[in-house]
């Protein structure tokens, strides 16, 4: 499992950046699987948050999750981005279907 790293990454709005958590090595039969047949894990950890939505009267609303929370999120979501030797993902807090 992938362990959340520190990073400098700020992100804007009700954007949020996280972590993916590593993909499955083997099946739950005992089966190894190639990386070709490796599907990208649709959990991660949170790593940081914007400074939330703006509403129509110009006030902020905070955003619902917080750096270290474990997540679901849809599968297409956000855009994959790297920083040095880390890869995250960024998208909207609107993408994040579950806290786990």
């Amino acid at each position: 499992m992938a362990k959340a790293k520190k990073t400098n990454l700020i992100p804007l709005g009700d954007r949020v950046v996280l972590q993916r958590d590593a993909a499955e090595e083997t099946t739950a039969g005992g089966i190894v699987l190639p990386d070709s047949a490796k599907d990208k894990p649709q959990r991660g950890t949170v790593v940081a948050v914007g400074d939330g939505h703006v509403k129509s009267d110009g006030s902020k609303l905070a955003l619902s999750v917080k750096a270290g929370d474990k997540v679901l999120f849809t599968s297409y979501a956000g855009e994959e981005i790297s920083v040095g030797d880390d890869d995250f993902l960024l998208l909207r807090e609107s993408d994040i279907l579950a806290t786990v």
